[in-house]
């Protein structure tokens, strides 16, 4: 950062030091990363400072916009909070000017973020804004501050009994966004406030563990929904904060309001299936078309992965990672499960129709059906059955049934460090870190393989591929896969 250099989303740029807070020709994402001031916590108080002062002297309103949209807003307030009047708070308090400019600046913040709350946005942005409305109310006194305080400790309140599930998971279905909402609600707590810590105790008991089941044995999220590696803080960071484990529980698992389910082993294999909804109705814009996939970790490397998260910066990449097709699931005519429109919209969709998980002694078994290509044109309802055993082998069966000719394709996207020693009819022998696999199919049915991407991080796209096993039927099929570990 010294030397100008800030890498955000996967992407290095050279914005000079102090920043120019304004680069020409970046993707919006990538500016709004350089207004958080995440990185603040790297600096030392007088690099710290440099930058704060350059940031309040050349980001007026007026001038820099997006700086002052309120997001972006939040998390700086938060961050600036943190470092100034807890790390570096010595430091401050002997330094009146720097603390008046500040404070001044705060201050302007607080207030405008105040009147721009994001109802239009609402889900994790109003939870944002509530947190950082709260932080700073926590650390001023006088009529601002008490202002501040009440109304984001009564949006906090609101917002969390509505994003926290009973479950414990965050309510837009995505573990990356669920690996944010652990870290704030730990660092609402850290602030020593008994009345936000009355608010934030019950869903943080709630949440915490829910990261670890979203987790696989390396240590990283799943990626299901909108989900990225590396934005937001791993399970093993922030359980460490908090003094629990981040350790996979092992055995059987179910976050039934969620709607994911799985199991994790002693041999460290590890499965994760959805079965649940693509999101709240009206935010639904981090979901993707996944209903019925799964993610799958044999002797704790990534075998059978989803596409992972969207990329800003490309329009077809983010319709591809949304899409039925990138996911380990069933696409029947060409469609996705759901109308996914632009950046963030979704119109007609499907629901899961039932979900009905059974834990077991050697594993589990788990049934779920959706009515996605019902929704958009009378097309089948696809039934899914997972019976998973706890040696390394799972078995799926798909039924479809509808009233017409149909096609249809499932898939299961590989690993890109996955290498196909053997393919056959109805048959495929695989080689990865962990040892071996094989993934056989009955029905009727051709078995091909794909070329596919892995979109582990924003800016990341990795070629990689996809065992395809596609037909055609009338009215009802019935067909499916049994994937078989090999140390």
């Amino acid at each position: 950062m010294l030397d100008g250099s800030f890498r955000f989303l996967g992407r290095s740029e050279r914005v000079g030091w102090p920043a120019n807070w304004n680069p020409p020709g970046l993707p919006k994402l990538w500016t709004y990363n350089l207004h958080y001031f995440d990185y603040l916590w790297a600096l030392d108080y007088s690099d710290a400072l440099t930058l704060m002062s350059d940031w309040i002297e050349r980001c007026t309103l007026n001038r820099v916009p997006v700086a002052w949209e309120s997001y972006p807003i939040s998390l700086r307030l938060m961050n600036w909070c943190g470092v100034f009047f807890a790390r570096f708070r010595e430091e401050l308090q002997s330094d009146i000017a720097s603390s008046s400019r500040l404070f001044s600046s705060i201050a302007q913040q607080a207030d405008w973020l105040e009147s721009h709350i994001e109802t239009h946005l609402m889900g994790n942005h109003l939870l944002e804004n509530a947190a950082a409305l709260a932080t700073v109310g926590a650390c001023f006194a006088g009529p601002h501050a008490a202002r501040w305080f009440e109304n984001g400790l009564s949006l906090l309140r609101e917002q969390l009994d509505e994003q926290v599930l009973p479950d414990g998971g965050h309510f837009e279905r995505s573990p990356m966004y669920h690996s944010r909402l652990v870290y704030l609600l730990a660092m609402l707590g850290n602030i020593g406030d008994s009345r936000i810590d009355e608010i934030v105790e019950g869903p943080l008991a709630k949440s915490r563990n829910v990261q670890s089941m979203l987790s696989h044995p390396d240590g990283q999220l799943a990626l299901l929904n909108d989900s990225g590696l590396g934005i937001y803080n791993e399970s093993a960071e922030v359980t460490k904060f908090l003094g629990v484990s981040s350790d996979n529980p092992v055995g059987p698992f179910a976050l039934p309001d969620s709607g994911y389910f799985g199991a994790c082993t002693d041999d460290n294999h590890y499965i994760v299936c959805d079965a649940g909804l693509l999101g709240p109705d009206y935010q639904p814009g981090h979901s993707h078309g996944d209903m019925l996939s799964f993610e799958l970790s044999l002797g704790g490397h990534r075998a059978i992965i989803d596409s992972g998260t969207y990329d800003y910066n490309s329009g077809s990449m983010r319709d591809y990672c949304r899409s039925t097709r990138a996911h380990n699931t069933v696409e029947v005519d060409g469609q996705d499960q759901a109308e996914f429109w632009d950046v963030f919209r979704v119109a007609r969709r499907g629901k899961i129709r039932q979900a009905e998980f059974a834990p077991m002694g050697d594993g589990f078994a788990l049934i779920a059906s959706h009515d996605g290509y019902r929704i958009l044109d009378r097309g089948p309802i696809h039934r899914r059955r997972f019976r998973w055993w706890n040696r390394g082998i799972l078995e799926v069966k798909d039924t479809l049934c509808g009233s017409r000719r149909h096609q249809f394709v499932s898939r299961l996207h590989l690993h890109p460090e996955c290498s196909i020693e053997e393919l056959a009819a109805d048959r495929v022998r695989l080689k990865f870190a962990g040892g071996t696999f094989s993934v056989c199919f009955h029905g009727p049915g051709q078995l091909s393989i794909e070329d596919s991407f892995y979109c582990p991080t924003f800016g990341c796209c990795i070629a990689n591929q996809a065992i395809a096993f596609s037909g055609e039927f009338h009215r009802e099929i019935e067909f499916g896969f049994r994937v078989i570990y090999a140390p």
